[in-house]
């Protein structure tokens, strides 16, 4: 959607539909970044929504092994288990609660699995998966791997809201997962007739309602359940909860230099993008140990051009 010349003078610039999108065994996520009509809000350049989705008896979810350079990978969980491995070693369960941060710098491989003993069992899968794009003079760092479970992260509680700063700085509040330049990320909970006002100190904001639904004082209108609503730069921001309500919050500094994106890879620089897909290729990436699966690089789309040197956005995202 697009917001109307009547709308210029309300708080609200965008509003995206989230594009449904196959990752395979039937396991399906609610893609709102990058989206045709918009790339990034601050850092923030992937925001893959899933669930609540039921996991029958001998279920479950396999990513198998695939890169990233130049981007942080973040899971939040809201309901079930993911089994984290990758090729610096580090093997973690992500249970519900917890954050799981992933700098994938200069190149990292991992994989995401359903436990064995909820596999057996069956579960559920509910939650997001965000990709922050690193700084330019940090694309290629070190590969770094942090977890910080359910109980860790700071909360604020205000009358009917309820907020967990997942990441970054809001609300007078700072969180411990270590990110690497200014962004916010909070989940709130809102019950019915609640109000929250979003601070300004972040260049770009958006808010994703996971459910529920929620109205933006001085705008026309309200918004419901997987959509994500962008804000304008500066605008004085209040939301009104029209019955209990779940939000995603997120929002930071834009960079001065435009991101690439193709399939898991983001980068400020073509060329690296292009050196990347041939390392994957040619098997140059650290394996993960114990697992010899491994998800092929997607062929070019028609008309793709390695040499075009404007910002791309390619088949954007594995996971």
């Amino acid at each position: 959607m697009t917001i109307s010349s009547a709308q210029l003078d309300q708080p609200v610039e965008q509003l995206i539909l989230p594009a449904v999108r196959d990752l395979g065994d039937g396991f399906t996520v609610r893609r709102a970044l990058p989206s045709a009509k918009r790339r990034m809000v601050g850092p923030f350049i992937f925001l893959d929504h899933f669930g609540p989705t039921i996991l029958a008896a001998g279920e479950g979810q396999d990513v198998r092994p695939h890169p990233h350079i130049g981007l942080s990978t973040l899971t939040y969980l809201l309901e079930g288990e993911i089994i984290h491995r990758d090729s610096e070693g580090n093997v973690q369960t992500v249970r519900a609660g917890d954050v799981n941060w992933m700098t994938a710098g200069q190149g990292i491989v991992h994989s995401e699995r359903t436990p064995a003993d909820v596999r057996a069992k069956g579960g559920t899968m509910f939650g997001q998966q965000v990709w922050v794009a690193l700084p330019k003079a940090m694309e290629e760092i070190e590969p770094r791997f942090s977890n910080h479970v359910e109980g860790t992260l700071p909360g604020v509680e205000a009358g009917d809201v309820s907020l967990t700063i997942v990441a970054g700085e809001a609300f007078g509040v700072q969180s411990p997962v270590p990110v690497h330049s200014d962004l916010m990320y909070v989940d709130a909970v809102l019950k019915r007739d609640a109000r929250l006002q979003i601070p300004a100190d972040h260049i770009e904001r958006a808010a994703f309602v996971v459910s529920g639904e929620v109205e933006v004082e001085g705008q026309t209108g309200s918004f419901g359940a997987m959509q994500l609503v962008v804000f304008k730069p500066g605008a004085e921001i209040v939301l009104k909860a029209r019955s209990c309500t779940h939000l995603m919050l997120l929002g930071g500094e834009p960079f001065a230099e435009p991101r690439h994106i193709y399939w898991n890879f983001v980068s400020s620089s073509s060329d690296r993008i292009e050196q990347a897909k041939d390392d994957w290729r040619r098997g140059r990436f650290r394996g993960i140990a114990g697992e010899t699966e491994f998800i092929p690089l997607p062929p070019d789309p028609p008309g793709y051009a390695a040499v075009d040197k404007k910002p791309a956005i390619v088949a954007a995202g594995n996971r």
